[in-house]
């Protein structure tokens, strides 16, 4: 056995064809809340002048995620171990926040009520406690493991997007596209209350739904911390050498676990490894969360611009824009595509919902480990159990607030959204400060990244302070 702290060289990287895999599961853990809700929504109500927050927001998480994968490549295990050497308390806040703001069903809310206006229904609430129950016994039983959520999420977005594009590029006009183009440069359209257009923000947005969506273009919260664990357990740089634990999920009984990793030495022969998988993780990361996100969201909020924008159609503050845009995408091609677009949505937010549910109650799992036990080199724990503790807790929290009636889907989504924003301005200080401390100066960031990511840090700790004052302050008005 290794002993701790023992350090080996660092493997040679794989092909890139052989490391695709974890940006997909992370860019489709945001899929149901950024790209296809709150993206939209607001392009129904501004039109495409707001663009330039999904291109920033997912170009910061895109930065934000290669520092979590840097750690994990180099020690051989998830940021939530090394987190808890550094702070005592990081597992117990880890619990807390990802708790709170993920319990909190919008997701499975959306596609339940999408499914309901299909099926002809006018209350959705007991489809929604269906859809949770049901994600709860597929992942209690076991059949989703990290590669089989891979393989689901890499299906639907190789065959979703192509439709999404061709379905676009079917509807868009040249009018869209170049709204689009200025969009991301900050410029907006005219509208009723501002007829001689806007520069990045409208009047009247609401500065909640505007956060919410920044904070989802791409994964937001903790969920993004979860990019350590799919690199370590695809094996990338000392992820070769780290206990696998997707298949403890799955077992009934306790399992020794051995959640600290194997750091890599400093030999110049470690540190040109390094430099090739950093190439290499980063253009992976590029391409598929980085490009084919912003194509995703993109697409979405054009479609969403062609069909609702200034019609009149979607303007209320829930998902109806859905709807109206299904609408319009049967009469301007066939009935039977605005079905089908349902159809996706419903599919795509229920895979999203059921990715996000098995991802958070993995983190809450593996830092209930170290809360536990974290000051251990190996321990005995039956992972299964804690995880099925807290998957069926998440589950009861939605099903409480659809019994009581708390259901909107555009609300519950904008509140955990917020939470998120917080969640992840706090753990990307705690994630880029441990970097600095703990990694070798040969493996850290170049200077301009750690500028980067303390411009990011400041931006978006303004950001989140700000609304949740300015929302808060609406109370005592």
């Amino acid at each position: 056995m290794e002993k701790r702290g023992s350090n080996k060289q660092l493997p040679k990287p794989l092909k890139l064809s052989q490391i695709l895999g974890p940006s997909f599961v992370i860019l489709a853990l945001g899929l149901g809340s950024g790209e296809i809700i709150l993206w939209p929504f607001l392009t129904s109500k501004y039109g495409l002048g707001i663009a330039w927050g999904a291109l920033l927001g997912i170009t910061l998480q895109y930065f934000m995620n290669m520092e979590i994968e840097r750690y994990a490549l180099i020690k051989g295990e998830s940021v939530f171990v090394g987190l808890r050497k550094m702070f005592k308390w990081a597992p117990i806040w880890f619990i807390i926040s990802t708790f709170v703001a993920w319990a909190i069903p919008g997701i499975i809310a959306a596609s339940a009520n999408v499914a309901a206006i299909i099926l002809g229904f006018t209350e959705f609430k007991w489809i929604a406690i269906i859809f949770s129950l049901l994600i709860g016994i597929i992942l209690s039983a076991g059949k989703t493991v990290y590669g089989e959520v891979e393989k689901i999420t890499k299906t639907i977005l190789l065959i979703g997007t192509p439709l999404i594009l061709l379905l676009t590029l079917y509807i868009a006009k040249p009018s869209g596209w170049l709204a689009l183009s200025k969009g991301f440069l900050g410029i907006g359209e005219k509208l009723a209350t501002q007829p001689e257009g806007f520069w990045f923000l409208p009047l009247g947005i609401s500065l909640a739904t505007f956060l919410a969506a920044f904070a989802y273009a791409g994964a937001g919260g903790n969920l993004n911390l979860s990019q350590s664990i799919y690199v370590k357990e695809k094996g990338y740089g000392m992820g070769k050498f780290a206990q696998k634990m997707s298949g403890l999920f799955k077992s009934k009984k306790h399992e020794t676990l051995k959640l600290q990793g194997i750091e890599c030495d400093t030999s110049k022969k470690s540190v040109a490894n390094f430099k090739s998988w950093w190439k290499l993780i980063s253009a992976e990361h590029l391409i598929v969360f980085w490009f084919m996100g912003l194509m995703t969201m993109s697409l979405l909020m054009l479609l969403s611009y062609t069909t609702t924008f200034q019609t009149g159609l979607g303007q209320k503050a829930d998902i109806s824009f859905v709807i109206a845009e299904a609408g319009m995408i049967g009469q301007k091609t066939l009935p039977f595509f605005g079905i089908f677009f349902l159809v996706a949505v419903v599919i795509m937010l229920f895979q999203t919902q059921l990715g996000v549910l098995d991802s958070t109650s993995r983190i809450m799992a593996e830092n209930y480990a170290l809360a536990k036990h974290g000051h251990k080199e190996t321990i005995k724990i039956n992972l299964s159990r804690i995880y099925g503790f807290f998957l069926w807790a998440q589950i009861l929290v939605g099903i409480v607030l659809f019994l009581i009636n708390f259901k909107n889907p555009l609300l519950l989504i904008i509140t955990a959204a917020v939470l998120n924003a917080v969640a992840m301005f706090v753990h990307l200080g705690m994630v880029n400060w441990m970097n600095f401390k703990i990694l070798p100066k040969e493996y850290q960031a170049a200077l301009w990244r750690k500028i980067v990511i303390v411009i990011i840090f400041l931006f978006l700790g303004f950001f989140s302070i700000f609304t949740l004052f300015t929302e808060i302050s609406k109370l005592f008005v």
